[in-house]
């Protein structure tokens, strides 16, 4: 959407599903932080289960979180939009705010925006969906150990996604600007650390979230600092 269509369209509001542990949202929480678009909040407990419960299944039949909901207040006759994944939902942001801060090079940089999604494909696709909480269950009901099987998958994952930062990293992940890499690229340290994965050994990889964990942005999308995030949990 140019900017002039965004100009003519009705304002939108922004509610977002979201779970504090959850990296899915926490790439939505942090994308919006860096464009300066505000988000309304419903909390869904995933290890209660709440995911899996009506109406919620309703909206999202996958089961999961985030689920974005765009409604015009402003416009009541205008359906609302619903996106329910959380790549989707960083797509449409880009495209739908394009007078918003970029997280994406320009389209005249091809080769640059292909680096940063294969970034970010190595974070949506190899790590997180083999290490969510539904399949690391079903890992150990199969008598797996899901702490093993989660940190080996999150190592692999990163070693990759290292060895290509190494070649397209400045700042950051791709070049010298928060892109959708970064993004995606925070929450999926956070969670490596959790079960117990050296990234710090991980040398680009650790330069680049050590660049990032302390920028504002980045500290208001995070786990330790959301609305449902348990007290013993929540950072000040």
């Amino acid at each position: 959407m140019s900017s002039s269509q965004q100009k003519s369209q009705p304002q939108p509001h922004l509610h977002l599903h979201s779970y504090f542990r959850s990296s899915c949202s926490a790439r939505v929480r942090t994308a919006a932080h860096l464009k300066g678009i505000p988000l309304e909040y419903s909390y869904i407990h995933l290890l209660k289960k709440e995911q899996s419960s009506q109406p919620y299944t309703d909206t999202n039949p996958s089961a999961s979180v985030p689920t974005l909901t765009v409604t015009f207040p402003s416009s009541p006759d205008t359906k609302p939009i619903i996106i329910r994944q959380s790549i989707a939902i960083l797509e449409f942001l880009e495209e739908y705010f394009p007078s918003h801060k970029a997280l994406l090079p320009p389209s005249s940089q091809p080769v640059a925006r292909a680096r940063v999604r294969e970034l970010v494909n190595i974070i949506a696709c190899d790590i997180q969906p083999p290490t969510n909480l539904r399949i690391l269950k079903r890992v150990k009901e199969l008598g797996g150990d899901e702490k093993s099987w989660a940190k080996e998958v999150m190592e692999v994952g990163l070693l990759a996604y290292d060895k290509l930062a190494v070649e397209y990293a400045g700042d950051y992940s791709v070049g010298n600007e928060v892109t959708l890499a970064d993004v995606c690229l925070a929450p999926a340290v956070e969670g490596a650390l959790r079960w117990g994965v050296d990234v710090q050994g991980i040398r680009t990889v650790w330069m680049i979230y050590e660049r990032i964990r302390s920028e504002e942005v980045f500290v208001r999308g995070d786990w330790r600092h959301q609305g449902d995030t348990p007290e013993e949990f929540r950072v000040s």
